[in-house]
């Protein structure tokens, strides 16, 4: 009897009472419970998170940044609340606390009373981060945890960019502030280039002006040399004039009482010479500022005085001898009048030595022309009472005495103008070298006003070309760039061939499963190898066909109806349906195949087997993560079984991509199937031979 007549009698055996029928369509369906009802629990989690139970906590406080109140855990409050994520519960801490822990919320987020003077401290001097606090418990749910760290770091990424827009706000307003004030600074700098360029000029006429100053200065301090060693040359005439008037006064207080017929004699030419004296006087003071000119004239007069009285002494001493009375008593005055003439011939020599000072004084005159105006007032009251001298001696002797104090004073006063001139000779000298450092600072001054000029228009220039390089930004720019520089690295994420939801991205390995479990049920009701088959002696292919047919076609069956429920149940979108479902009847088939063998093979511990090479497709697969985080066991095992390429083949036939994996899967599958077909063949072979195990079995199920 031939194969498929062989299977189709092993099918037949099911229509024969409504328990069979039954089993048969449990058969059928059984695929269902692990391909559609599995899929169906967890076909799209993500889109039902707002049937999640969360505990939102908002205790931020707020905080005022620039006058403008900031509530930014109102704000994400608001965001979360109408976003829908979760569902939301906004409750207090411990509340929080207290429904993690025992399981009422699955999760909780809370939001620090200082979050939002934290995150406003990013525009102020000590920046701070905001932190949100979460807190979740792996005892309720694990995945639901690691879901919320996807989640709210997003919500974290929105927090950060709204934080972020506003310190890069504020940072282009300074911006624009900057260029304003960088403006102004360009316009002081121009300025400051225009008023260097004047100080430039002045300090170019200061240092002109400072080296005349120290020529002149020169010039001062050698003329004050000059002037302090007259001055000392009239102090020491004065001096000796002072000493000359001191012996004449006390000659005369001393001969007053005997000089007065002498005088009587004489009066006429004591007047005389007292106008010489007054005259002189007057004509020094009043000729003060012409003294240079005048000097030779004054010299003149003084020695003609000195004359008249060396003319006077030698007629009155030295020629007249005495003949009576009053002669001797003029006689006695000899001495008196020899100091006089000594005196006016000092001061004659003292006048030329005056003439050579006052060439070169410019001092202290004006208290010596007092002085003078003193002299010549006496002198004048001595000339106009020379005639009544011997009537009014006594008035005579106190003019005297008077002249004398007046020579003192003349003395005294040339002492202080030396003194002065000295000290003026010193103060010139520090003027002069003051004079001359000032002029090399000039020089200085002039050349770094130079530099400085040459620096202004470099800040001139510089500042005037930051004003365009600065930017400024209005409103609507800034906006732009805060978004941008807040956010300045968006990920465009594209999948080349996306999976709409959970349940699709899982579907490449969750329908090979439900697959080979329906196989492996099948032949738990279904003999992998055809006793009669075996018994009449029939060909092991034949045997081994006999077996694998009905299981084939059951698995078809499966397929159908498993792609059924899932595109128009579950709403699955295959990009290529036919190459689906033509692929999964070959899966199968070769699942079918392989179960087939191992339970011709080993008998009942090759149920066992086919549920431990399941798991060991499971998990190596690659379903779920990919294979390369799995330890190194099932990374070597992963190319050596068949799930491994199915897995890979229906992603891209469901969501589409290059067909290289489908075709290698194919090619894989249809070698599994052959393999396994030989290898139950071969197992017929063996099992038309009785034995005593075949009798005997050691284990069965």
């Amino acid at each position: 009897m031939r194969s498929p007549k062989l299977a189709a009698l092993e099918l037949r055996r099911f229509g024969r009472g409504k328990l069979p029928v039954a089993a048969l369509i449990a058969l059928l369906l059984l695929p269902l419970l692990y391909g559609a009802l599995y899929l169906c629990s967890f076909w799209d989690p993500y889109g039902r998170l707002d049937k999640i139970p969360v505990a939102l906590v908002n205790n931020d406080k707020g905080a005022t940044v620039a006058g403008k109140r900031v509530a930014v855990g109102d704000e994400i409050t608001g965001e979360l609340l109408d976003s829908k994520t979760f569902e939301w519960h906004e409750v207090s801490s411990a509340e929080a606390h207290k429904g993690v822990e025992n399981g009422t919320f699955y999760l909780s987020l809370t939001m620090p009373s200082d979050f939002s003077e934290r995150i406003a401290s990013s525009s102020g001097d000590s920046p701070e981060t905001g932190a949100l606090q979460v807190r979740t418990n792996d005892a309720n749910n694990y995945i639901v945890g690691q879901i919320s760290r996807s989640v709210f770091s997003e919500v974290r990424t929105a927090a950060s960019t709204n934080a972020s827009r506003t310190f890069y706000d504020r940072i282009f307003i300074s911006f624009s502030d900057l260029h304003d004030a960088t403006a102004k600074a360009a316009e002081g700098a121009d300025d400051l280039k225009g008023g260097i360029g004047k100080a430039k000029k002045g300090s170019q006429d200061l240092a002109d002006g400072l080296k005349s100053a120290k020529n002149g200065s020169s010039n001062l301090a050698g003329g004050i040399v000059k002037l302090d060693k007259g001055a000392g040359d009239l102090e020491s005439g004065s001096r000796q004039v002072a000493n000359g008037t001191q012996a004449l006064a006390d000659k005369v207080n001393g001969a007053a009482s005997h000089v007065r017929p002498f005088l009587k004699d004489n009066g006429e030419s004591i007047g005389d010479t007292a106008r010489l004296v007054a005259d002189s006087a007057q004509t020094v003071r009043d000729n003060l500022d012409r003294l240079v000119e005048e000097a030779p004239t004054a010299s003149t007069a003084a020695r003609t005085a000195s004359n008249d009285l060396a003319e006077v002494y030698r007629t009155t001493c030295t020629e007249q001898q005495p003949a009576d009375a009053a002669d001797a008593s003029a006689a006695s005055a000899c001495p008196s009048l020899k100091r006089a003439k000594t005196a006016a011939a000092d001061v004659a020599k003292v006048a030329d030595d005056v003439d050579v000072l006052v060439t070169n004084e410019n001092g202290k005159l004006k208290k010596l022309r007092s002085q003078l105006t003193t002299l010549q007032r006496q002198a004048d009251d001595l000339a106009k009472s020379a005639p009544r001298l011997d009537e009014d001696l006594k008035s005579a002797v106190e003019k005297v005495d008077a002249l004398n104090t007046g020579a003192h004073k003349v003395a005294k006063g040339a002492n202080e103008l030396h003194t002065g001139l000295t000290t003026a000779r010193t103060g010139s000298a520090d003027l002069d070298t003051g004079v001359g450092d000032l002029k090399k600072g000039a020089t200085d001054l002039d050349s770094g006003l130079i530099r400085l000029g040459d620096g202004s228009t470099s800040l001139a220039q510089g500042l005037n070309d930051g004003v365009g390089m600065i930017p400024d930004y209005d409103e609507k720019d800034r906006e732009a760039r805060s978004q941008v520089m807040a956010d300045p690295v968006q990920l465009a994420s594209k999948s080349l061939h996306a999976a709409p939801n959970y349940g699709t991205g899982f579907a490449p390995y969750f329908i090979p499963l439900s697959l080979w479990v329906g196989a492996m049920v099948a032949y738990m009701l279904i003999q992998p190898l055809n006793r009669r088959a075996l018994a009449a002696g029939a060909s092991a292919w034949r045997i081994a066909f006999a077996g694998w047919l009905p299981v084939a076609a059951i698995g078809l069956l499966q397929v159908a109806a498993l792609i059924s429920v899932l595109h128009w149940g579950l709403g699955l979108e295959m990009a290529r349906a036919a190459g689906t479902i033509g692929f999964l009847a070959l899966v199968t088939c070769c699942f079918a195949a392989i179960v087939q063998w191992l339970n011709a093979q080993f008998g009942a511990a090759g149920r066992i087997l086919v549920l431990a090479v399941l798991m060991l497709q499971l998990t190596s697969a690659g379903g779920t993560y990919p294979v390369q985080t799995s330890p190194g066991f099932f990374n070597a095992i992963h190319p050596y079984l068949p799930m491994s390429y199915i897995v890979d083949g229906l992603r891209r036939l469901i969501t589409g991509g290059g067909l290289g994996p489908v075709w290698q899967g194919s090619a894989v599958l249809l070698a599994f199937t052959a393999g396994a077909l030989a290898l139950t063949a071969f197992a017929a072979r063996r099992k038309q031979v009785w034995t005593l195990d075949r009798l005997h079995p050691e284990l069965s199920l």
